[in-house]
């Protein structure tokens, strides 16, 4: 590499670490782009794209690098792990394998290989490749969560979930991090009580403060409070997370003015963030300011579409029979994941739009139509919703939902979409019920007893229902014997 060309990639790199991420790639570009760039120059523009949340171009400079340095570790292992982030599980788990061929036997790999085999629902291989990450790295923490999961979720035996990391925190009783990540398994197996008390059961730093905050916020948000208050000072400066629990602390006292002050700060410094503006509603409606309703307007931001029927098939019932067909033969493992909302049933572990399958990818033709015609009725204005509305899109996330019977979803939101989505592809007998059973309801903001649900629809199969990221929505349990099957996804403006 010429002094020039090495004076390009360091002053890119410093302008990245400057945070002026655009800058440094708009001046790498050039370079990158020649036919004779160095590789140098292709392996930091490939890191600053990912950064950059442009995975896509990424992989593709990422080929670029293999290519030209196809014995390159690095390189390779770059490579499978953004294919892995970019959901090609298949893609992934091959590039990982010739990572490990080339010489390559970093636990990073053997991750990115675990995620890719159960991207792929071959999880006794899963469960061995994240055990291989662990045998050259024992308390790896992230080989650590994803394991303990898998087995959480193959199982739904918290003890044998535990195991791991029990072996782990037993060898270094001082890991904060790992006593973080089983407290949070605990959590979601119903035990949240039981994960608080392993949260406090050592020293807690900062994340340990906020993540004890997170644990007792449901069952004592004073106590969440003090946890929050302490994070926020051993962090010595404002940290979003930290920010909104102390905001939900305040709220679930029945404070929204005192949540408001962290709310407004937190959204002059991230004006789209999802969550925040869900907390800016909560404290509006709680503080009876008229705002709430025209962040929250039902009967314009919430809104249901018959699925366009995809080519290949004569009728939308035809289309959902084998889609349900398809999507049941995903959902082979026991319970639900940790962090989502679902309780009692299962969810996919791959991203659903870049499947193989042509009966789940013809999905995504079905709702191409719906989509546009919910950006086109919402059209454009100064509100969080209308203001990014460019009536172009792209999907972030997709993935299935099977609830078993009592099955249901806790209200939630979905902090990385824009607008977000319920389609439903089979239905049990019980939603016809006058209960309400299995409905999708919004507005009922967690922690928060007198914050009811204001709107709810009843489902029916093939039904997508579009409406706000931000704003709350879940499911009321359901009884009977069948079971509910939906498919959904988020989407941002492109």
């Amino acid at each position: 590499m010429t002094s020039a060309a090495q004076a390009q990639v360091e002053q890119a790199k410093a302008l990245a670490a400057a945070g002026r991420l655009g800058d440094g790639l708009n001046l790498l570009t050039p370079l990158a782009a020649r036919a004779d760039a160095p590789w140098e120059a292709l392996s930091v523009q490939a890191d600053l794209l990912k950064r950059a949340g442009r995975l896509a171009d990424s992989a593709a400079v990422s080929r670029r690098l293999v290519a030209l340095r196809p014995r390159s570790v690095p390189a390779r292992h770059n490579l499978a792990s953004t294919l892995g982030d970019l959901g090609r599980p298949i893609e992934a788990e091959a590039v990982a394998r010739e990572t490990l061929a080339i010489g390559g036997d970093a636990p990073e790999t053997w991750l990115v290989l675990a995620r890719a085999l159960l991207g792929q629902n071959r999880f006794d291989e899963a469960e061995a490749a994240f055990r291989g990450a662990l045998q050259r790295r024992p308390h790896y923490a992230d080989a650590l969560r994803d394991l303990s999961q898998l087995i959480w979720m193959r199982t739904e035996d918290a003890a044998a979930a535990c195991a791991p990391l029990d072996a782990a925190i037993a060898a270094d009783p001082g890991a904060g991090l790992l006593r973080q990540i089983k407290a949070r398994l605990l959590e979601f197996a119903g035990r949240p009580e039981d994960g608080y008390a392993v949260l406090v059961s050592g020293p807690l730093d900062a994340p340990g403060e906020l993540a004890a905050a997170q644990a007792i916020l449901s069952a004592d948000p004073a106590r969440a409070l003090d946890h929050a208050n302490r994070a926020a000072a051993l962090a010595g400066r404002a940290i979003l997370p930290i920010q909104t629990t102390q905001a939900e602390s305040h709220l679930a006292l029945g404070n929204p003015r005192a949540a408001l002050n962290l709310i407004e700060a937190m959204r002059a410094a991230a004006p789209n963030n999802q969550h925040v503006l869900a907390l800016l509603a909560t404290a509006w409606r709680m503080d009876g300011d008229p705002r709430y309703e025209a962040l929250y307007d039902y009967g314009a931001f919430v809104r249901s579409y018959r699925l366009d029927v995809p080519q290949g098939w004569a009728s939308l019932e035809a289309y959902l029979a084998d889609l349900a067909r398809a999507l049941h033969g995903l959902h082979q493992l026991k319970t639900h994941p940790v962090g989502q909302s679902l309780r009692g049933g299962s969810q996919t572990t791959a991203k659903l739009s870049e499947s193989d399958d042509p009966v789940i990818a013809a999905f995504f033709e079905a709702i191409d139509g719906p989509i546009r015609r919910y950006m086109e009725a919402l059209g454009t204005g100064d509100d969080p919703l209308r203001a990014r509305n460019t009536g172009r899109y792209k999907v972030q996330g997709s993935w299935s939902v099977r609830l078993r019977p009592n099955g249901f979803h806790k209200d939630h939101i979905h902090s990385e979409g824009w607008i977000s989505s319920a389609c439903h592809i089979e239905l049990p007998p019980a939603v016809q019920t006058g209960d309400r059973e299995g409905w999708l309801r919004f507005g009922a903001a967690p922690g928060l007893p007198n914050a009811t649900a204001q709107h709810h629809i009843k489902p029916s199969p093939g039904t997508l229902v579009l409406f706000p990221s931000y704003m709350w929505h879940g499911t009321t349990p359901f009884g009977g014997e069948a079971s509910r099957l939906t498919l959904a996804f988020d989407v941002v403006p492109a």
